[in-house]
Order: structure tokens, then C-alpha cells, then sequence
């Protein structure tokens, strides 16, 4: 089973809304770029990557979490991260039951943090050249 068929999987059987919600925030996601790649990681968990990881999500008791793994270097104008403000490099999205997932919002972090990635990689090639 590849990784996308995994994620279908623990999305269908993730019955209660977390299900749900892991189903919209994948499909914000992958709306972003067409190129975003879909990982299964760390022993069953939903990745996503271009030019470098973008996010990771899982479904926790009483929230589905959305990591993002340079969320500290990311803009957040729609204030969407409320969870590892302090850190120096991930930011999360907790969404709880009754949250909603602003999907334009969350496409534009994604896309983000792919130009994010993206500024990373040339800096790494200039450094190696």
C-alpha cells in the first residue's frame, strides 16, 4: 500500500469528525501545489513535502494536530498556528470538534512554506557550489 492509499485508510477509519477534519486539511494541502508529495512516516503518520517536509498531521483524543516543520519562519497572517508558539521551528494547528478548517488560509501556509523549503534549498546548493 503506498502512502496515499495510507492516508485514505486512516481517514475512513478515523470515523468521528477527526476524520473528517484529517480529510479537509489533506485536501487544503494538496491544493496548494500539484507537486506536494504524500509520505507515511513515524510509524503512521500523514506527511507532506516539497522541496523538503512541509507538514505532518495526526489524529490525537480530542484534536486532529497539523505540524508544521519550519512553521517558525513562516508568515501567519490569518493566524492560524495556536499551538508551539514558543519554539524556534515548528508551529501546529490544533483543530478541535467544533473547529473549522479555513481552507484558503491553510493552502496559502502551505504554499508558504513550500517557498520556504524551496528559498532553503537554493541557499544549501549556493553554500555546496
Amino acid at each position: 500500500m503506498d502512502a496515499a492509499e495510507r492516508i485514505d485508510q486512516l481517514i475512513a477509519e478515523t470515523t468521528d469528525w477527526r476524520g473528517a477534519r484529517l480529510a479537509a486539511v489533506r485536501k487544503a494541502i494538496l491544493a496548494a501545489d500539484p507537486d506536494i508529495i504524500e509520505e507515511w512516516k513515524w510509524m503512521g503518520s500523514p506527511v507532506w513535502s516539497r522541496a523538503g517536509m512541509i507538514a505532518v498531521a495526526n489524529a490525537h483524543k480530542g484534536k486532529v494536530k497539523v505540524t508544521f516543520a519550519h512553521g517558525a519562519q513562516l508568515a501567519d497572517p490569518d493566524r492560524l498556528f495556536n499551538d508551539g508558539l514558543d519554539g524556534n521551528a515548528r508551529r501546529a494547528i490544533d483543530f478541535f470538534e467544533n473547529d473549522k478548517v479555513d481552507a484558503a488560509a491553510l493552502t496559502a501556509l502551505v504554499q508558504a512554506a513550500i517557498a520556504y523549503n524551496q528559498t532553503k534549498l537554493k541557499k544549501n546548493a549556493k553554500k555546496t557550489s
